[in-house]
């Protein structure tokens, strides 16, 4: 390989324990940059070794606390243009700010599409991430997107559990679509929870579609932060005679809201990714199984590196 393709991973500050586990998989070194504040607060990032005409790959996600990981991204991807990088992806793991993608109200920003207008004004040429809470985020961007799903890990581990009867339910009509997807891998069936919701910190569950009575129910959702829809669900599930349910989620953005309600609910287990590092202790709290997504962030960055399909990473038997 050309040495002006070099591949570079840079982490930023969200989440370095993935960046450096990635960079573990690749058998490369994580780049050397310093990330330091002034004073008053300003990001300064410096790269402290060459990169023009690398490969460059910055890996952060936007989660909590999401303005200051955001900041950070796009300040290093404008130092790693302003140093001649020949190609620079932003690999996101969690794309914060994606729950604002439409205006489904008066005077309400659409912030998904003003996050990705930033991305690329700051010089990222693509994007890597995973689990959009809206598909048509891909559409947002002018720029190459590779969006990756977390079902290839959480379909090993729910396969491993042996579960009786299995059904998969969708706390909310957001997350059908990835329930059906859920259901066809596993071969179990499918319900839905319909909800309405109070506020930012409150749904109230109101019907269950299709037949959970004795079955083992695994609630698949993109991203919980205060827990309020999937316990709401559990428990509609519970008095429609579920034996015993557990939670799926991809993103666990958690509020410690969010771990006393989980404790209060008859939701027994909650599957994460490391997409977003849990809160210190959070375990302590409630059983919570954490799979990484390393390889398979890792096995896209290879691909993208060496400009070749992406496509058997979308398999749920793909071998990381």
């Amino acid at each position: 390989m050309q040495k002006d393709l070099e591949l570079k991973i840079f982490s930023g500050s969200s989440n370095p324990e993935l960046a450096k586990s990635m960079a573990d998989y690749l058998q490369v070194d994580l780049c050397d940059v310093d990330i330091t504040r002034f004073p008053e607060g300003e990001i300064f990032v410096k790269i402290r070794e060459n990169i023009r005409g690398r490969d460059v790959f910055i890996v952060q996600s936007v989660c909590m606390p999401p303005n200051e990981n955001l900041m950070e991204l796009l300040i290093m991807i404008d130092a790693a243009r302003r140093a001649s990088a020949d190609r620079i992806t932003a690999v996101i793991p969690f794309y914060g700010y994606g729950r604002q993608d439409r205006k489904d109200q008066p005077r309400v920003p659409i912030t998904a599409k003003l996050v990705a207008n930033l991305l690329v004004a700051a010089g990222a040429n693509r994007i890597l991430s995973m689990d959009f809470h809206a598909h048509q985020i891909q559409g947002f961007f002018d720029i190459p997107v590779d969006h990756l799903y977390a079902a290839p890990v959480f379909v090993k581990y729910i396969e491993g559990k042996y579960l009786e009867n299995p059904v998969v339910v969708s706390p909310d009509p957001g997350s059908l679509k990835m329930a059906l997807g859920y259901s066809q891998r596993l071969k179990a069936g499918v319900a839905l929870v319909a909800k309405k919701r109070k506020g930012p910190t409150e749904v109230e569950a109101m019907s269950v579609v299709g037949d959970v009575e004795g079955c083992s129910a695994i609630m698949v959702d993109d991203m919980s932060t205060t827990a309020g829809t999937l316990c709401e669900a559990a428990n509609l599930l519970k008095d429609q005679g579920a034996t015993s349910i557990i939670a799926v989620v991809s993103h666990a953005s958690m509020v410690p809201m969010a771990f006393d309600r989980l404790k209060d609910s008859p939701i027994t287990e909650l599957v994460v990714t490391d997409s977003i590092p849990l809160q210190p202790g959070s375990d302590d709290k409630f059983p919570i199984t954490v799979l990484t997504i390393a390889g398979l962030l890792a096995e896209a960055v290879m691909r993208i590196h060496a400009n070749a399909s992406v496509t058997s990473l979308f398999e749920p038997d793909i071998e990381l």
